[in-house]
């Protein structure tokens, strides 16, 4: 059987507190972006090899396979369920250390593949549970609809919200940013006005009301990451922002940006 995971961009960050456990409370608001990973699972026979091997294609993905998000989950629900050894097949084409979430969402859409493949019968609910342990948005990742986040992003509250009516850009550079260095340079504060009504109001009013907390750290020690946020909207567009702790950005335009690629020749571009 087979799924899409798909990617996610954050509309507003917000690092509002450190909590004793050395993470920290945050507010965003999950939106889902329709670029897409795959993930194939073959059930096989046990032939004595590991019960979840893995084979990856598309872009390279660096890091022991054992530690990918995608086996973690199946031995995560493996723990659980008796499952039969499996081979899985990650294809990659969500931008890897962008902000865009594509290893939670490959751990994610395998744990909801994994449920409707072998009939587990678990809900949302307790997809949403196990998702938790594999990082803290992965649980987005089960529903990916528009949510508001709380906690270190597994606390979820579904919002109607829709960009539908505006072209979205993605421009992501060749610069990998540690997300451990983003928060370890952020000073925890709330912000004027939550990201949650801020998204309620019209797109022309984000500019100056939606912020990317991790834009005051990142910008200054990657000063290309911000001159893209500039150009974006140099060329036209409504909002522009980093999504999570970069080094992804994405625009909102009311028409279609044309020739993006001309403007960012090194990037990852897509107009969606």
């Amino acid at each position: 059987m087979r799924i899409q995971p798909c990617a996610k961009i954050n509309l507003g960050l917000n690092i509002v507190a450190r909590r004793a456990d050395g993470y920290h409370n945050l507010e965003t608001v999950f939106y889902p972006v329709p670029i897409h990973d795959e993930i194939t699972i073959e059930e096989r026979p046990d032939d004595g090899r590991s019960r979840c091997l893995l084979t990856m294609n598309g872009n390279p993905i660096d890091g022991d396979p054992e530690k990918n998000l995608v086996v973690r989950a199946y031995h995560q629900l493996a723990q659980r369920y008796s499952l039969p050894p499996v081979n899985i097949t990650l294809t990659k084409n969500i931008p890897m250390q962008a902000g865009m979430g594509g290893g939670s969402a490959d751990g994610a859409f395998t744990l909801r593949l994994l449920n409707e493949m072998f009939q587990l019968g678990m809900t949302t609910e307790e997809l949403e549970a196990a998702a938790v342990p594999l990082g803290a948005d992965c649980a987005f990742f089960i529903q990916a609809q528009p949510a508001y986040a709380e906690g270190i992003g597994e606390i979820l509250h579904p919002i109607d919200l829709s960009l539908e009516n505006y072209s979205l850009a993605i421009v992501k550079p060749p610069i990998a940013v540690s997300t451990r260095e983003a928060f370890a340079l952020i000073s925890p504060k709330r912000p004027v006005q939550c990201c949650r009504e801020v998204v309620m109001l019209p797109v022309e009013t984000w500019r100056d009301r939606l912020t990317n907390d991790f834009e005051e750290s990142i910008f200054p020690q990657y000063p290309a990451i911000g001159a893209i946020k500039e150009k974006l909207y140099d060329l036209g567009a409504i909002y522009a922002a980093m999504s999570g702790s970069g080094s992804a950005l994405f625009a909102l335009f009311a028409n279609k940006p044309e020739s993006l690629q001309t403007y960012f020749p090194d990037c990852f571009t897509a107009v969606l």
